[in-house]
């Protein structure tokens, strides 16, 4: 019995060694996978960036021009009417905000430096008022056995109170040039977005009918293109409702602004605007970006913190009521898993991956409960 029992036993580990083996592999396969992905996304940031903010934008116009065709206007003519539609407003914006824009980039090193002496001064009043308190120094000791003594004083150190200063201007500096020297390869990504998106209007209709038609990889080829146009719907109500609540929100900051007297209110209510395609840290970052204004324009007074503390408050008007309200339950994202994936995606590709971090997510969620695929990363995603 014990042979037999031992020659079962050693039969059973033979069988499922190769199999533990192989989920091992197979383990191991799928991280360098994805480890590779990772490391690709990385590298071609400067392709996908485009080709994604591209995509999201063709998925947001292209219901106009499947419109404009039922009126047997041309796609190439509807196209770019829409293209001039949406390039002119933000042309003109760009227009209007690049002088008060300049004007703050040149005037980086001169806030830093006004910055910095403020708290220097500060530094120098607590500095007095701690030697006025301090206790007197001890007697110097000058017994004889102090004349062996071989330590030597300790020699001043010279006066390094402009070093700090020096620093935030040379780091002012640094920003700008940094900003001057990427503003090539941004103009030239725009450009390139652009004509991106027209060919997508024009021709992508034409490649996904065939991709549907020819492909053996899709079967059910009537539900595939129910399922896209439901999927383009949902996206494009998405885009559409987030892109209106954010612009309503730099109006409204932009106006409140113009009534306080802060300077360049319309620059600021595009700035928040922007940003606040960032959940929760954009808001953030905008506070503090308008509290360092409030300091450089009213100076280190209550009226400072005025730009900051209404901005606040639309902003929490706009977060805690507005959105939900209009959206309802179709944003439905964990503040845990928004945080993380805005972290991933910044590191991967910068300020621009953090602004359309969420958009893609909510492209990814929506795909995939349409789809009913991996429905646990979607409840893991949704959840409060």
């Amino acid at each position: 019995m014990d042979y037999r029992e031992n020659g079962t036993n050693n039969q059973q580990d033979s069988i499922l060694q190769p199999g533990v083996k192989e989920s091992r592999h197979i383990r191991l396969l799928k991280t360098l996978v994805g480890l590779a992905i990772i490391y690709t996304l990385y590298l071609a940031k400067s392709l996908l960036i485009p080709l994604f903010f591209s995509a999201l934008v063709a998925l947001l116009l292209s219901p106009l021009v499947r419109i404009a065709r039922r009126f047997f206007i041309p796609p190439s003519l509807s196209a770019a009417a829409l293209m001039l539609l949406l390039v002119t407003p933000f042309t003109l914006l760009g227009l209007e905000l690049a002088e008060p824009a300049q004007r703050w980039m040149q005037s980086l090193p001169k806030i830093a430096a006004e910055v910095t002496q403020e708290i220097e001064e500060i530094s120098d009043s607590l500095k007095q008022g701690a030697e006025l308190t301090a206790p007197e120094p001890a007697k110097e000791n000058t017994s004889f056995f102090s004349w062996f003594d071989d330590e030597e004083e300790p020699e001043p150190k010279p006066n390094d109170g402009n070093t700090m200063t020096d620093r935030l201007k040379q780091s002012g500096i640094e920003l700008g040039l940094t900003i001057l020297s990427s503003a090539p390869l941004l103009l030239a990504q725009i450009f390139g977005c652009l004509i991106l998106i027209f060919f997508l209007l024009v021709f992508g209709p034409n490649l996904f009918n065939v991709f549907i038609r020819d492909f053996p990889i899709v079967t059910n080829k009537r539900r595939a293109l129910v399922l896209v146009n439901h999927i383009q719907r949902e996206l494009s109500a998405y885009i559409i409702t987030i892109s209106m609540i954010n612009g309503l929100l730099g109006v409204a900051t932009a106006i409140a602004f113009t009534f306080l007297g802060v300077q360049d209110a319309i620059l600021w209510g595009a700035l928040v605007a922007l940003l606040n395609f960032v959940p929760y840290l954009g808001g953030l970052i905008s506070c503090s970006i308008l509290l360092v204004a409030g300091l450089v324009q009213f100076g280190l007074v209550s009226a400072a913190l005025l730009p900051a503390f209404v901005f606040l408050g639309i902003n929490i008007f706009e977060s805690q009521l507005a959105t939900p309200t209009v959206l309802g339950r179709s944003l439905r994202l964990n503040p845990v898993i928004i945080i993380l994936w805005l972290s991933i995606t910044g590191w991967l590709w910068g300020i621009v991956g953090v602004l359309i971090a969420v958009p893609i997510l909510m492209s990814f969620k929506i795909i995939l409960s349409n789809l009913g695929a991996l429905p646990h990363w979607v409840k893991f995603i949704e959840s409060k």
